[in-house]
């Protein structure tokens, strides 16, 4: 009876491995498909992103160029502002 109970426990113990090893290749099927689809999105957000990409390279561009002009614009105007009161100030000191 002692070896009929331990062949039947090793029975067990065999079934459960095979059991344990088909849900594992169940279980890495899907995480390969699963794996491919993830691979799928990503190829086509990194596509989408590529065709977004010109639009804000230009939208850069265009912020970059108005904050020069603007740069010029306020460098302008504040030297003109300094060369007015320039002049104000040295009317004062001939007075």
């Amino acid at each position: 009876m002692i070896i009929d109970l331990n062949d039947f426990f090793i029975g067990m113990l065999y079934i459960s491995l095979i059991i344990l090893i088909i849900i594992l290749i169940i279980l890495g099927i899907k995480l390969i498909r699963t794996l491919k689809k993830v691979d799928n999105v990503i190829e086509d957000v990194n596509e989408k992103m590529g065709k977004v990409d010109g639009v804000f390279n230009i939208i850069d561009k265009t912020t970059d160029f108005a904050s020069s002009v603007s740069d010029k614009i306020i460098a302008t105007v504040s030297n003109f502002i300094n060369v007015l009161l320039k002049k104000k100030k040295g009317n004062d000191d001939d007075e």
